[in-house]
């Protein structure tokens, strides 16, 4: 096993595992949700605030994390944060309240987000710029198949046993990755000491908190005061403002050593694709989350068959993606990367044009498979563009704020999507209401609504299932429909939008990293590897 220390492929093989587990956790609790409310005698809120504390503590930390690797070295982070992540998983499935989970999850959060920086900084150390793509594809596949394999992985669990084992799943593969870690990942470092930006850190920290809380939280308090003079738009104009200057103090330590280097964003690829990737995030669960819900309460499907329903877009994103990597080393990743988004948006516009009141699970079949091959075609390039000309020396910054462009997309993509979900739920409902009850009673229509109304105002959908009669289980498959369509469709302008922001990347095929950007080996026996 220790011949192996260094070996690119495996190091690749024990970084994916960290990083699946990480993004699984982000999508696998939605489908808990019902069962979490049952078990734990918790309100909504409180389930809710389960998935937000893990999406903000990750979201927040996550440049820090990445320009601690710098510090540590990035192998000695990851192994923290397996570590941490595995325990605090251990402890969200033994949770005897809501209240518990949700602090186990904050610190399940920071575990993920000391680990998740530092494997693409690994990859970026242990491979050179002319086989990263290959190395990325397997990397990406892992992005796009832990995305969407949430909850289908969820749904099996929680059908099979209940929802504590969402978070016992990760303590074998966490102990299996901790016991790797040291064996097969060397300790690489760019050979220079470096600092650490106190100031940047606690600046940065509280203008995400700030802005990623009014994101997640607005919807909530219907983007009004949350208490005495405290409100979302005030929280979301500190967090500009903090960020503001942020910016600025980061612009007078450029000559020292910043949290975040502009000189990354001086190459136009690695700039062009921290765009483009908040473009995917938004694009991705704002698809998603709509689509999963019409699954389980229009169509009645039950958490497992609405995972497997959409598993066949992950399945083919996993072969395809490794491929797609391997073709980016060869031709460069431009094309490739603008025919996965128009693929991805083009095959989820048909599953928008398809879904109906009775659709079956085979209908989206087709389109799902076209969206699968373009998910595979998307994480490879993107990232293999993205981190081309960067430096080991750099890596951690690097990587860092890459997956805080990608992880605020997902912030967005939530919030915006619930909020524009639930605008157009009110907006259904009130119409069908007016078509098909136009000959009932006005009080009668004016408590049916109500009850819709206040459906769409919780942000979780009632399901036909909940309905007394045949007429309001109409009414409610009817509205959400008419709801979901335009609602799915803004997600996909956003793919498309990336699409054509890859018109402007410089071609990468072919460029050569610098040799004094070479990672200088700290330990004698990872030579050889």
């Amino acid at each position: 096993m220790r011949s192996r220390r260094g070996n690119p492929w495996a190091v690749l093989i024990v970084v994916s595992l960290g990083f699946f587990m990480t993004l699984l956790d982000l999508t696998i609790v939605n489908v808990a949700i019902p069962n979490m409310i049952e078990r734990l005698h918790a309100s909504l809120d409180d389930v809710l605030w389960v998935i937000n504390a893990y999406a903000l503590v990750l979201a927040v930390l996550l440049i820090t994390a990445g320009r601690l690797g710098d510090l540590l070295g990035q192998r000695n982070v990851f192994f923290g944060g397996i570590a941490l992540f595995t325990v605090a998983s251990v402890a969200c499935g033994l949770a005897p309240s809501a209240g518990w989970l949700i602090a186990f999850r904050a610190v399940q959060g920071l575990g993920a987000a000391l680990l998740m920086p530092q494997t693409l900084a690994i990859l970026t150390m242990v491979f050179p710029p002319e086989r990263r793509g290959a190395a990325f594809g397997i990397w990406g596949a892992v992005a796009g198949v832990a995305t969407i394999a949430g909850p289908t992985l969820g749904g099996l669990l929680v059908t099979a046993f209940d929802w504590r084992y969402i978070f016992f799943i990760n303590l074998p593969v966490g102990i299996v990755v901790l016991g790797l870690t040291f064996l097969l990942i060397p300790d690489l470092r760019s050979g220079r000491k470096h600092s650490f930006d106190i100031a940047g850190v606690v600046l940065a920290s509280l203008a995400l908190l700030a802005i990623c809380y009014s994101l997640v939280e607005g919807q909530r308090y219907n983007w009004g005061t949350i208490k005495s003079f405290i409100s979302i738009p005030l929280l979301l104009a500190v967090g500009i403002v903090l960020l503001g200057i942020f910016v600025l103090v980061q612009a007078r330590r450029q000559s020292g050593e910043p949290l975040v280097p502009f000189t990354l964003f001086k190459d136009r690829n690695y700039a062009l694709m921290n765009l483009v990737s908040g473009f995917i995030a938004i694009g991705m669960l704002g698809i998603f989350l709509p689509f999963s819900i019409y699954l389980q309460d229009v169509l009645g499907f039950s958490a497992l068959k609405a995972g497997l329903t959409m598993a066949p877009a992950s399945v083919i994103a996993m072969f395809v993606a490794p491929a797609a990597g391997r073709m980016s080393d060869r031709i460069g990743g431009k094309f490739i990367l603008m025919t996965g988004l128009v693929l991805f948006g083009g095959g989820m516009g048909g599953v928008v044009l398809l879904a109906q009141t009775s659709s079956a699970w085979y209908t989206f079949l087709a389109p799902q498979l076209v969206a699968g091959v373009g998910i595979g075609c998307t994480f490879a390039p993107l990232t293999t563009v993205a981190l081309h000309n960067i430096s080991p020396m750099m890596a951690g910054a690097a990587s860092g704020v890459f997956n805080t462009t990608r992880q605020v997309g997902t912030v967005i993509g939530t919030a915006g999507v619930g909020a524009l979900l639930q605008n157009r739920l009110a907006a259904g409902f009130a119409s069908q209401v007016q078509q098909r009850a136009g000959r009932l009673p006005a009080a009668a229509r004016q408590e049916m609504l109500a009850r819709f109304q206040a459906t769409a105002k919780s942000g979780m959908a009632g399901g036909p299932a909940q309905h007394a009669n045949s007429l309001a289980t109409a009414i409610f498959s009817h509205g959400f429909v008419q709801a979901m369509r335009p609602t799915m469709a803004v997600p996909i302008v956003f793919l498309l939008a990336g699409a054509v922001s890859c018109l402007f990347i410089k071609p990468t095929h072919g460029r050569q990293a610098d040799a004094e950007s070479a990672p200088a080996v700290t330990e004698p026996s990872t030579a050889a590897g």
